[in-house]
């Protein structure tokens, strides 16, 4: 199956998304601070620098959700719970993102991100556990499913 490939594409993808958020916010952050420009009377420091701030975190995030999808493809496992739930909040994340860049940027970004978000839930979808843990119960043989021995539909002995 092609889901290590996918993983590793949408990690590279994530890291080269943190790079450019970050440099962005880097850049916002400096023509606030050098152009003392002010949002009804808010200190052009604090603000300059809650850019800084602002852009690291998400960057860091981006690099966080890079390494869990690095780290299943290394493994060829799918994550766990946690790192599960990362990678579904960022794809919520880049849908949103999408959302609001459309009108702000374009259809061109908007496509971008449809991408990304696309390559988040593929990487997801592709490292599903409950297919790979159906499989094995199926082929065992004597296998009496999730309800046991006694339960569910298998045929009983007449009481003789």
């Amino acid at each position: 199956m092609a889901r290590r490939p996918v993983a590793v594409v949408t990690a590279v993808m994530l890291i080269v998304e943190a790079a450019g958020i970050a440099l962005l916010n880097w850049i916002l952050g400096l023509v606030v601070d050098r152009q003392q420009m002010s949002l009804a009377g808010l200190d052009t420091d604090a603000m300059s620098i809650g850019t800084w701030v602002a852009g690291g975190l998400f960057g860091l995030y981006l690099l966080l959700c890079a390494l869990v999808l690095l780290r299943a493809a290394v493994r060829d496992r799918a994550p766990g719970r946690v790192a599960r739930i990362l990678l579904i909040t960022c794809a919520v994340v880049h849908g949103l993102v999408g959302a609001f860049v459309v009108g702000l940027v374009g259809w061109t970004a908007f496509a971008l991100m449809m991408v990304m978000l696309g390559l988040i839930v593929l990487s997801l979808l592709s490292y599903d556990e409950s297919a790979g843990a159906a499989e094995p119960d199926a082929a065992a043989p004597g296998a009496t499913g999730a309800r046991g021995a006694a339960g569910g539909d298998a045929p009983h002995p007449d009481p003789v």
